[in-house]
């Protein structure tokens, strides 16, 4: 049950002030009890409330598509996949189809995931809506002849870009996994955690945002926490995340997934230097 718990609590504490996360109505007893989780921790009290299998309806509030899904106890790929179903107003099969599509395909890279459904919607699914709504409103905007002022542009782009990676002896902790999500949220910068041992956290966006979310993660207590770098991100050092556009944050499991990444955002020399990837292992 606590597992159930941990992974709901991820996703809410995750949302944009748009996106909807609600329990149907045959579950508001996982409500009041993820409220009490919130508030004072797990309790085995909870195993005696006879409890439905979780589920909830989560999607964005401007958006004709939303999801339901039905938490299993089993972290099974295939139950996940079923258990997540398209909804929506004026949708048709073939889009339904295709966001089903998704989901399978999405699952499938995610993997053996420890909150497999959190990653589904905070990683893939709602920054898609998003992006579905984003390109809707670009085409109003283009059609009403409205654009941005170049003073507009000018002043966002000036923005100097930072990024800043720290290594620590491991990263299990929920409720810093939890806070890592919403820093990158509330600060719009975008990056990931690897989580278990050793633990690596790398984040790019704005200095100003940068250097709030290091002070963030310095004020937590780790075990060997070290800033390996927090620095201008130079202009051939590779595409990078989008910082201007929604925050993305993702996690991994394992080093070779953080070597992926990096290589993929053109950043690979970054973690080279500090022996990340060489066995596992970094230099201390």
């Amino acid at each position: 049950m606590e597992p159930l718990l941990e992974e709901l609590q991820l996703i809410e504490c995750s949302l944009l002030p748009t996106e909807v996360f609600l329990f149907l109505e045959h579950c508001n007893g996982w409500a009041e009890a993820l409220q009490s989780y919130a508030s004072f921790g797990y309790s085995d009290s909870v195993e005696q409330l006879d409890l439905p299998l979780p589920s909830f309806h989560i999607g964005s509030k401007n958006c004709n598509v939303w999801f339901e899904v039905t938490l299993p106890l089993s972290t099974s790929e295939k139950q996940h996949q079923n258990l997540v179903s398209v909804k929506g107003e004026n949708i048709s099969r073939d889009q339904q189809e295709n966001w089903q599509r998704i989901i399978k395909e999405r699952l499938r890279d995610i993997g053996d995931s420890e909150y497999p459904i959190y990653q589904l919607f905070t990683s893939h699914l709602l920054p898609m809506l998003h992006e579905e709504l984003d390109g809707k409103a670009s085409d109003t905007l283009l059609a009403q002849g409205e654009v941005v002022s170049e003073r507009s542009s000018s002043s966002i782009l000036s923005n100097t870009i930072y990024h800043a990676l720290f290594t620590s002896h491991h990263l299990v902790s929920p409720t810093k996994r939890r806070n890592l999500q919403q820093w990158s949220l509330s600060l719009s910068v975008s990056g990931f955690a690897k989580v278990g041992y050793p633990g690596v956290i790398y984040v790019e966006g704005t200095q100003e945002n940068i250097e709030e979310f290091v002070d963030n993660v310095k004020a937590m207590q780790w075990l060997a926490l070290r800033l390996r770098f927090m620095e201008p991100v130079l202009k051939e050092g590779g595409s990078g995340y989008d910082a201007l556009g929604r925050p993305h944050w993702k996690e991994f499991q394992k080093v070779g997934d953080v070597m992926e990444e990096m290589r993929r955002i053109g950043r690979e020399k970054f973690v080279l230097e500090i022996g990340i990837g060489s066995a596992g292992t970094f230099k201390g």
